[in-house]
């Protein structure tokens, strides 16, 4: 699509890198105060002895800023979503065109796309919360929360993603997580792979156009597995 459609890409690109920018800002907001915030979320620490309570909070400070750093990874693509709607929209269209049988142009919905926005948002906090929880475990608990960033993030990703094809077809967001799990070890490689792309700084404006036709082609496949199945 980049080689093809070069122009329509480009388009894509500027929500991602006007989003990535305010993400930037907050993330500097997120350091500036991560001493503070560290001290906040860890006062049963406060009357142990040294290092333990130093240790304590370089624990809590590394916790915060995972979570941080994930909550806004998975609310990334959603964010974007929601401000770049007719740009990717318009690449979910021409994937679908070019591989043939393209659904009947059908209007999405504002409100159902802010509704399943604010959904997957709101799955995203909580699943942010619950990793910062695993950072505070003492030893391997950054180690583990990572893993399940990852995992949880590329499962956030597909969910947000796929939306365009799934709604075009009529199918609820519900419906949607159900033929995502059915294909469970594909749809988590793309996800995370399109996640952990997403950490790297400035990736984000090149990949989110093109994870948009990825996700398209995504949703071909779990399509075209549930008629075969059934």
């Amino acid at each position: 699509m980049w080689i093809t459609s070069p122009r329509l890409m480009l388009l894509g690109a500027l929500p991602a890198f006007i989003v990535g920018i305010a993400y930037l800002a907050g993330i500097v907001v997120l350091l500036i105060n991560l001493e503070a915030i560290a001290v906040a979320i860890s006062p049963f620490a406060s009357g142990w002895g040294e290092p333990w309570r130093t240790g304590m909070r370089v624990v809590a400070a590394a916790a915060v800023t995972a979570a941080g750093i994930l909550l806004l990874a998975y609310t990334f693509v959603a964010v974007t979503l929601v401000v770049g709607d007719p740009f990717y929209e318009r690449i979910w269209r021409a994937v679908e065109t070019n591989l043939g049988d393209a659904p009947v142009e059908t209007p999405r919905g504002l409100l159902r796309s802010m509704v399943d926005a604010l959904k997957l948002v709101g799955l995203a906090v909580l699943g942010a919360l619950t990793l910062l929880l695993c950072g505070l475990i003492p030893g391997l608990g950054q180690l583990l929360a990572l893993v399940l960033g990852a995992l949880f993030g590329g499962w956030i990703l597909c969910l947000e993603l796929t939306g365009f094809a799934f709604d075009a077809r009529g199918f609820t967001l519900k419906q949607r997580r159900r033929m995502l799990r059915a294909r469970r070890a594909r749809t988590l490689g793309f996800g995370v792979l399109t996640y952990l792309l997403f950490l790297i700084p400035g990736a984000a404006v090149i990949v989110m156009p093109a994870a948009a036709a990825g996700a398209a082609m995504l949703s071909r496949d779990l399509l075209a597995s549930r008629r075969a199945a059934g």
